[in-house]
């Protein structure tokens, strides 16, 4: 017997600063992107977030692009992973854990969810030599965004580079495993909470 879905899994979350202003939409059950940070490659990895996580993703972001991208992905990461907080509620017949492994030509990763409600960033890739930039877009700026986002979803998040060197192929593969294992992370697939503790 299939668990029933709750009935509404989505959220709006704003966020004001001196340096940006978001809006993140998020829905994890309609899928579709609506995405303008002002980046272009930025735009291009919430694509793959929300194509490969099938969820409903809309972005609208401004931020000091003309200092360097990493306010507004640390701040996008901050505001999506409130958005995801909001839209998972109790947490209450989730999932909880997705593993996804993606390759992208000479790039392996893998990639590891829990929806735990605590918030740790395991990533391998600051630990190797990765090289080049996506314009100027790096893995560190990718970590920051992953951080942000695990930091307020209650995230803990694991990447492993198992393979491959080359920044765009890099950044791009961890986000579409991130996708993949959030997706299966966020399925309800019963009506208890995935926890002994009896809360998340």
């Amino acid at each position: 017997m299939s668990a029933s879905r709750p009935t509404s899994r989505h959220a709006t979350v704003k966020r004001r600063t001196l340096e940006t202003a978001i809006t993140v939409r998020l829905d994890l059950d309609t899928p579709g992107a609506e995405l303008s940070s002002g980046h272009g490659f930025f735009d291009h990895m919430l694509e793959q977030l929300s194509r490969h996580g099938r969820l409903g993703l809309s972005v609208q972001a401004t931020g000091d692009l003309h200092i360097e991208p990493h306010h507004l992905v640390e701040d996008t990461g901050i505001t999506l992973g409130q958005a995801l907080s909001q839209a998972l509620g109790d947490r209450k017949g989730i999932e909880r854990y997705g593993s996804a492994f993606v390759p992208m030509d000479e790039t392996l990763v893998h990639v590891v969810v829990d929806l735990s409600g605590r918030a740790h960033l395991a990533f391998e890739p600051e630990k190797l030599e990765v090289w080049g930039t996506a314009g100027d877009f790096t893995h560190y700026h990718l970590r920051e965004f992953l951080r942000g986002f695990c930091n307020h979803g209650g995230v803990t998040l694991h990447v492993r580079l198992l393979a491959g060197r080359e920044a765009h192929h890099v950044i791009e593969a961890i986000m579409k495993a991130f996708a993949r294992a959030l997706r299966d992370a966020v399925q309800v697939t019963s009506g208890e909470l995935p926890s002994t503790k009896g809360s998340l």
